[in-house]
């Protein structure tokens, strides 16, 4: 047997065989199913996407039908989960307490029927319609009001705007939202959706796969990214400063947030489309008076870094986005959460169509034969690895 050959984050290595989505790094394509993302953005809705990537194809109108008043039935909370999460302390991060959700979600609907269809579909159903009014009730819980319910009326991506800022949304606000979920739906095999992945593999419930799937988004090399290039706009303050702070990032090799991908090597199609998106929110609703800094950043950013293939992702504008729609920067990522739901339960359930357990192997790199040394002589491991070690008083 030869050798493995190590690849860290297992750059390049197939996890897997996958019909849901493809990327083309170099040409910047994304597709579901084999549509173009900027075919979906345009003519499509969220839900119409899930169903596309979940089910294999595009919904006829009576099963579309079906699909979103299903959803609507489902949006409420059992009273024991909204008591849960009144317990939840106030300065706690959102996608903590998502993930507490979603795992609490399998406590009352656990049964574990994966060669059932009524449950899968059961389970589908759930986790698109109760995340958005997760998200909503945190949100107002944890300033100390009651969460809004759900309105059966307005259509999903309203309807969340409506139980987070308690009054119904623009109908072009409500649009430019349901198109950003459609962005952040699916994108091959992303950490988060591996996490996904290899949970389901298994056989655990749904509500694990994707409590698993949002712990991973939630780290800033993820998820947490979007949050993260708000927090540099806020630094960087004028446009005059984008240089200088470009060039000292890369005189550090620090990294920009926002910019570059380990798939794409020139701008993501969905930056692209969010730019525009934010731009019609302007022309609405007034500029962000960061918008001009980032249009800065990204042309410092592209004349210093282009050569390497480092351009705006998905990250970079989404958060302007949501900050003219009234989001906090903290629901960021439970956002892409929301929207990434569909894309997970996709690879959930393809997963089940021909499932093999994950177990990667690895390389060791420790010592061998090594003696057992007796307690009294040991010496402090923390000590080694900087840590202080001391007895309580």
């Amino acid at each position: 047997m030869t050798a493995c050959e190590y690849r860290p984050g297992l750059e390049g290595v197939p996890a897997t065989q996958s019909s849901i989505s493809y990327v083309d790094g170099q040409a910047g394509i994304l597709e579901y199913r084999g549509i173009p993302i900027e075919e979906l953005a345009q003519r499509g809705t969220f839900l119409e996407t899930a169903y596309l990537l979940i089910w294999g194809g595009l919904p006829s109108k009576p099963e579309l039908e079906a699909f979103e008043y299903e959803i609507r039935y489902h949006r409420r909370l059992k009273y024991r989960i909204r008591d849960m999460m009144k317990c939840f302390p106030e300065s706690g991060h959102p996608m903590d307490a998502l993930q507490a959700c979603a795992a609490a979600l399998g406590l009352f609907y656990s049964r574990r029927a994966l060669d059932n269809p009524v449950y899968i579909q059961q389970a589908v159903v759930r986790l698109l319609a109760k995340i958005p009014t997760m998200v909503a009730a945190f949100q107002l819980m944890r300033k100390g009001n009651d969460p809004v319910q759900p309105r059966d009326d307005l259509n999903y991506s309203a309807n969340f705007l409506y139980m987070l800022n308690e009054r119904e949304p623009d109908p072009l606000a409500a649009r430019i939202f349901d198109i950003c979920l459609t962005l952040h739906a699916e994108h091959t095999i992303n950490a988060s959706t591996f996490s996904a992945m290899v949970t389901a593999s298994t056989l655990t419930d749904p509500y694990a796969v994707v409590a698993s799937a949002v712990g991973t988004l939630a780290g800033p090399l993820h998820g947490g990214a979007n949050e993260e290039v708000i927090d540099m706009l806020e630094e960087i303050g004028s446009v005059g400063n984008v240089r200088p702070y470009v060039e000292r990032c890369i005189a550090e090799k620090s990294k920009i947030m926002g910019f570059g991908h380990r798939v794409y090597k020139v701008k993501d199609p969905r930056a692209t489309i969010l730019q525009g998106l934010a731009e019609q929110l302007f022309a609405k609703f007034g500029q962000d008076e960061y918008y001009a800094i980032a249009l800065e950043m990204e042309l410092a950013v592209s004349e210093k870094l282009g050569a390497k293939g480092i351009y705006p992702n998905v990250d970079f504008y989404s958060g302007l986005v949501y900050r003219k729609l009234g989001i906090p920067t903290d629901l960021f990522t439970p956002i892409f959460a929301i929207a990434r739901v569909a894309g997970w339960l996709a690879h959930w359930k393809e997963q089940l169509g021909e499932n093999r357990i994950f177990r990667p192997t690895q390389i060791y790199t420790g010592p061998h034969s090594q003696a057992y040394v007796d307690l009294a002589n040991r010496p402090h491991i923390w000590d080694k690895q900087g840590f202080s070690v001391s007895l309580p008083s």
